[in-house]
């Protein structure tokens, strides 16, 4: 079946709608999926993050707010006392100097994710709640549609940096089913501790969410052994890539896009909001989706000025639509 949208893109897009409705494929579960798109780490980087959340861990980590929590804040919140303490005696060593603990600290105060008060010159700190320990699982999937030779021996090397570092407990091939006995992705060189997930979109413009089968069970990883980076490491990483996942989510690309141009539209693919360019008359992929493109014009000033108070054209409407979305997932 022919994936929806034109791009790659189009189809990450959908797999992430449909891992939101529907994971894990291949067990019962209570987690919660927590879907992000196109997060990793400086050497590695994934189309498609799912975090596996326990959900009274996860309701308890709204207390430090939507916005995801980075390294320095964590260092802070994490280790925040119950009672008033000066904030050297309180923290751990970072390993780092102490004048960047100190700006964090004025951070998390700002965000409200700890309290602060001075006694004398000292700033003391105090939690408002404890850090929950809501990540169960994390499961990385690189989304490939049409998984042609050339592509699949670009991603065989990528899947086996994944399972030889072992951050995430599972790495996935998601691709699209193409009705065959045999699916090709089985036929190419993976790595078998890779699962493949056939997504089947029957008709692409409908709004229903794909069926997914999967074709190929993906190997355990164990992120809690010591690899190219040792198990604290990956601990530390993990907790990142979750934190950065809870406060981005997936439905985020449209920040980096311009649903200020008069031509950007949203339309319904297969159960997920997939962009779409008017002047091109097909999807567009988030890198041409810029100032830079020749079809590129902003909205009419009219457009933007309609209704009391002034709320924003079309544009900044797409925006609270995906950002509302976002809320109520999350």
């Amino acid at each position: 079946m022919t994936a929806p949208g034109d791009t790659e893109f189009g189809f990450e897009l959908v797999t992430c709608r449909w891992a939101e409705r529907a994971w894990p494929p291949d067990r019962e579960s209570t987690a919660v999926p927590v879907v992000a798109h196109q997060l990793g780490t400086q050497r590695r980087r994934w189309d498609t993050i799912v975090v596996e959340a326990d959900p009274d861990a996860l309701d308890a980590r709204a207390a430090f707010g939507e916005r995801a929590l980075d390294s320095d804040l964590l260092h802070v919140v994490r280790n925040a006392p119950t009672g008033w303490a000066w904030y050297r005696d309180a923290l751990p060593d970072p390993g780092y100097p102490w004048r960047y603990v100190r700006a964090a600290v004025h951070r998390a105060d700002a965000r409200g994710v700890v309290e602060t008060r001075r006694d004398g010159n000292r700033i003391e700190i105090r939690r408002v709640a404890p850090y929950p320990d809501w990540v169960r699982r994390i499961v990385a999937i690189e989304n490939k549609p049409d998984l042609s030779a050339s592509a699949a021996r670009a991603l065989a090397d990528q899947l086996a940096h994944d399972v030889t570092t072992a951050l995430a407990d599972e790495v996935w091939v998601a691709t699209a089913a193409t009705g065959a006995t045999v699916e090709p992705a089985l036929l190419e060189d993976l790595p078998v501790e890779a699962g493949v997930l056939a997504l089947d979109f029957g008709d692409a413009s409908a709004g229903d969410v794909p069926e997914a089968r999967v074709a190929w069970h993906p190997a355990r990883l164990d992120p809690t052994s010591d690899t190219s980076l040792s198990a604290e490491e990956k601990a530390a990483k993990r907790l990142e890539i979750a934190e950065r996942a809870y406060g981005s989510g997936w439905r985020s690309y449209v920040d980096t896009m311009r649903p200020d141009c008069r031509w950007f539209e949203l339309r319904d693919r297969a159960g997920a909001f997939v962009p779409w360019c008017a002047a091109k008359a097909r999807h567009q992929t988030a890198a041409e989706c810029a100032g830079s493109c020749p079809e590129f014009q902003p909205e009419p000033p009219a457009w933007r000025t309609r209704g009391w108070p002034i709320e924003g054209g079309p544009g900044k409407g797409l925006k609270r639509l995906l950002a509302a979305r976002r809320r109520r997932r999350r």
